[in-house]
């Protein structure tokens, strides 16, 4: 029998209703009869439904990354609740009986593999010159009409980086102490052109100066002062690079995405055959998720579900982000704490610095073993000392995020002159203070259940520059303690 979590379940499903009314179908003895193939790479069941005849729902594991769930329902989820609900079964040990595959399923199956192996550029027939030359002319004139509207859309870039520059010396040259008497409605009118010229970061930083200019015309504090000069910094930065940028693929006739951050800041979208094409990808990667939180993003007006996760081979910390505009919140599916660990073919890694994003398609879960926990305790740094000039350097670079993640050994943590602090094993000191962005987490660390668990252990912390302080502090995220193979998470 197949080794089903719910954990897995959970991640698979639509939503958090569907993995309940699954449960519920399951518990509820909405299976009549239940099938398994010998090899254990297929199970159906026939669940009762609102109809005269029962629904036939299965799960075909023949290829075990990219597992298909079929059903007879007319619903429009995916997988719907009877799907899920025949992986409760599963789950539970029920009695499935065993059965031949279908011939519908042995013909989808050899279906999806000509498909997988065209997409690999096998093909099982002998194509005749005359109709591979043609093929090849059709490939090179699409491919040519293709950079012909990527050259277009760099150059209509130039044109908007122009008339952003002209804006941002403007506000230097009149100064930010005119903030408070600022019309905002020429700045909101100059955002929306950006979209126009394929700007899509450059009207993110422009909308995060509204909202700082506006938020100063209500309260006149000097934190929405200090955040516009953070954003001004970061927009003139990114004007500079993407001119240069955009400027250099012009004139090499090279307008092909490529290796870089500035590709999505101009408003490029990945799809993962791009990533994996320029070799930006790790297969066979084993990663776990150690902190997970949603923001809402005003100047995206998106919320963002972010996953923190440790790849267990290299050590390296990654990001998930999964983006759901306000104005499409009901097509996008939201993301959700994982446990245990995640076994992925390809995992896709964006270009750019730090704590960079990465994405996959499927992934394998099961629990975290005891070699996992001896490896996170392994890639924990002893000093923070150490990693303070890497963190300064990441930190002070106006293109970078304001926060950067690294786990950290720790003999303590405690009150210094009524400040929560972090001793590494290296024995020096760090403030654990908030990130304004995201949940408060260091007053938990006074509400756990066990003082034990501030001595000996592991700690993911998000390093930041602390504005009111003028320092570096760490966000405490999660503790994995010694001798105990746990994780307790602040932020989930």
């Amino acid at each position: 029998m197949k080794n089903i979590t719910e954990q897995l379940i959970l991640s698979l499903a639509p939503n958090a209703a569907a993995a309940a009314n699954g449960r519920k179908i399951s518990s509820g003895g909405g299976f009549i009869r239940l099938y398994r193939s010998p090899d254990d790479t297929f199970f159906m069941g026939e669940c009762k439904g609102s109809g005269k005849n029962p629904y036939i729902t299965s799960a075909d594991y023949i290829d075990e990354s990219h597992p298909v769930y079929r059903c007879t329902c007319p619903s429009r989820q995916f997988p719907c609740k009877h799907s899920l609900g025949l992986m409760y079964e599963m789950m539970s040990d029920k009695k499935f009986e065993v059965c031949e595959i279908p011939e519908d399923i042995l013909a989808k199956r050899k279906k999806l593999a000509a498909k997988a192996a065209k997409a690999e550029g096998i093909s099982d027939t002998d194509e005749s010159p005359e109709a591979a030359e043609k093929a090849e002319k059709k490939k090179a004139a699409a491919k040519k009409a293709s950079n012909a509207a990527k050259k277009k859309k760099l150059e209509k870039q130039l044109e908007g980086l122009e008339l952003c520059e002209k804006a941002v010396k403007e506000l230097m040259a009149a100064g930010l102490g005119t903030m408070g008497g600022t019309s905002l409605s020429n700045y909101q009118q100059l955002s929306k052109q950006f979209g126009d010229y394929y700007l899509l970061g450059i009207q993110r930083l422009f909308n995060r100066l509204i909202i700082e200019i506006t938020e100063y015309q209500k309260d006149n504090l000097e934190i929405h002062y200090d955040n516009a000069i953070d954003t001004l910094e970061k927009l003139y930065s990114l004007i500079k690079k993407s001119r240069k940028y955009i400027t250099d693929k012009i004139e090499n006739d090279d307008p092909a995405a490529d290796d870089t951050l500035l590709y999505e800041e101009l408003g490029g979208n990945w799809k993962l055959t791009e990533l994996e094409a320029i070799g930006k990808c790790v297969k066979n990667a084993r990663v776990t998720q150690l902190s997970f939180w949603v923001v809402y993003d005003d100047a995206r007006k998106e919320y963002i579900d972010t996953g923190v996760w440790v790849e267990l081979t290299s050590g390296k910390i990654y990001l998930t982000k999964n983006f759901r505009p306000l104005k499409s919140l009901k097509y996008v599916k939201s993301d959700d704490s994982t446990l245990g660990a995640a076994d992925v073919p390809i995992m896709a890694v964006y270009p750019g610095e730090g704590n960079v994003r990465v994405r996959w398609e499927n992934a394998v879960f099961s629990e975290l073993k005891d070699d996992d926990f001896a490896k996170l305790r392994e890639f924990a740094a002893s000093s923070v000392e150490a990693e303070m000039k890497g963190i300064k350097n990441f930190l002070q670079n106006a293109m970078s995020n304001p926060i950067i993640y690294k786990l950290i050994a720790f003999s303590q943590i405690g009150k210094i002159d009524g400040k929560t602090v972090l001793r590494s094993k290296g024995g020096d000191t760090i403030a654990l203070e908030d990130f304004p962005e995201l949940e408060e987490t260091t007053g938990r660390l006074e509400m756990l259940p066990d003082a034990k668990l501030l001595k000996d252990g592991v700690m993911l912390c998000g390093f930041h520059y602390n504005l009111n302080e003028r320092r570096i502090s760490a966000h405490p995220l999660c503790i994995i303690p010694d001798g105990e193979n746990m994780v307790v998470r602040l932020l989930y």
